[in-house]
């Protein structure tokens, strides 16, 4: 039975870049999901905006065929009940010209009973946050609202605190919701959760106990379907300065009063204030052989598909431990891993196996932790060995999962803003990694289905990486 107090009240969703690529592969089954486990208002709508004029039967359908490549499927039900609840509202959105959307959404509203909350879903580029916004004040359609921006908000210090004076003019901090949807999976809020609540760990988390944390991103995938994106983002805009940021602050704060949505916020912005800016000295970069021949990217590109980068947090807790960084694309194996190498014990025992007392945290799916320790191999003989044990999160209790978007749609739905990114926080990622986005160098060229650039086996010490041994 769902927990009444985890139901949000009646609501309108309005989601611009409705029909856009974002919206078709993660937001509308993120929605769907929820409907299925009723954890959508009791009554709702959602209200899609785009540019083309698109009638309510034929959205309805973009949905269905959504669900039907992406899951979960409409014959899992309930799709009926969810089809009927959704609209479209033509004619693009902006401060001169709204087109249709606030006839629809007068029209949604009073469906509901003329009370009903507003959040407003910006599934689109960055370059389009600033106009939506303006327009969303000019409308009236702030009042009481939530909106949600995704990310990379901003692709430069300028550019941040350009769209943040935009998003402030118009909405109050508590009403703005910055998505980074690695903060959402299930592994990633089990980082504090386990830290916190388990003393085994709690007392072993700092610079005497832990050797470094590797956080590791390989994908396999190509970028040949976003070649046109990729080309004015990159390895740097697109993945470090947003998830892998975001993880190694989920690593690295501070333990909290509580497990509070402002507490839990403050204590990763804070710690994120003392990530130390990067250099080239311990960045790597590189682009994966084929990436020039594209269409889109131009023949003397210098976008990086892969990045490394080590990472000190210049406070007393983690002083002196390295932080490993890593993304990229083509690479030999995926995975979304965030690996604790401890350090071994001052009178270690002879014959002990390398990296034998490891913490990791696979992101990936429902999220898996999994532990190395060291101990007796069976046999006559005193010979260690590294054994592991695996904690499937999807599998450990009764209740079931949640995918990152449906998590966080949710979390915006009931106003729970912890697993949000604050404006303090990334205006620091900006001055962390600001050097690496002006002046590139040449990005050295890996083999697809390769491990990315040699040079980056350095930043990790003799002992590598250890998603590679």
């Amino acid at each position: 039975m769902v927990d009444r107090r985890l139901v949000p009240p009646p609501t309108v969703i309005v989601l611009f870049g409705a029909t856009g690529d974002l919206s078709h592969r993660l937001v509308l089954p993120a929605l769907f999901r929820l409907a299925q486990q009723g954890l959508l208002p009791e009554d709702w709508r959602l209200v899609g905006n785009g540019r083309g004029d698109v009638a309510h039967e034929d959205f309805q359908e973009r949905v269905r065929e959504s669900l039907e490549e992406f899951g979960p499927k409409p014959s899992d039900g309930p799709w009926e009940a969810f089809r009927s609840r959704l609209r479209f509202a033509g004619g693009g959105f902006e401060a001169a010209d709204p087109g249709s959307l606030l006839d629809v959404l007068e029209e949604a509203r009073d469906e509901l009973g003329g009370e009903a909350q507003y959040v407003h879903y910006l599934a689109v580029p960055p370059t389009a946050f600033a106009k939506l916004t303006e327009g969303l004040g000019e409308h009236d359609l702030v009042k009481g609202s939530r909106v949600v921006f995704e990310k990379p908000f901003g692709t430069s210090m300028a550019s941040f605190q350009q769209l943040d004076r935009a998003a402030h003019a118009v909405f109050e901090e508590p009403q703005i919701y910055r998505i980074d949807h690695f903060l959402g999976k299930e592994a990633a809020q089990n980082i504090h959760v386990l830290r916190f609540a388990n003393g085994l760990f709690a007392r072993a988390w700092d610079r005497h106990h832990i050797h470094s944390v590797q956080i590791d991103v390989p994908e396999t995938l190509d970028v040949s379907t976003r070649a046109d994106f990729y080309e004015h983002t990159g390895a740097i805009l697109d993945m470090l300065v947003t998830h892998l940021f975001q993880i190694a602050a989920e690593v690295a704060m501070e333990p909290c009063e509580s497990l509070d949505a402002e507490c839990i916020a403050a204590a990763r912005e804070e710690v994120i204030g003392c990530f130390r800016k990067l250099s080239w000295d311990d960045v790597v970069v590189g682009q994966y052989e084929g990436y020039r021949q594209l269409d889109g990217v131009a023949p003397d590109s210098r976008t990086e598909t892969f990045v490394a980068a080590r990472m000190w947090v210049d406070n007393e807790r983690w002083e002196g431990v390295p932080f490993l960084l890593r993304t990229g694309k083509c690479m030999a194996e995926s995975h979304q891993r965030v690996t604790i190498r401890f350090r071994p014990p001052a009178r270690g025992l002879d014959g002990a196996p390398p990296l034998g007392n490891c913490l990791a945290f696979e992101l990936s799916g429902d999220g898996e932790i999994d532990l190395s320790l060291v101990a007796k191999q069976p046999g006559v003989t005193l010979t260690l060995g590294r054994a592991m044990t695996k904690l499937p999160l999807g599998k450990a209790f009764h209740t079931p999962s949640l995918p990152a978007y449906s998590r966080l749609i949710h979390d915006v739905l009931v106003g729970d803003r912890s697993l949000f990114t604050r404006p303090d926080g990334l205006a620091h990622v900006w001055e962390v990694a600001g050097d690496l986005l002006t002046d590139k160098p040449e990005p050295a060229v890996y083999a697809p289905g390769s491990w990315g650039p040699e040079a980056a086996q350095a930043l990790a010490g003799p002992e590598g990486w250890i998603l590679q041994r």
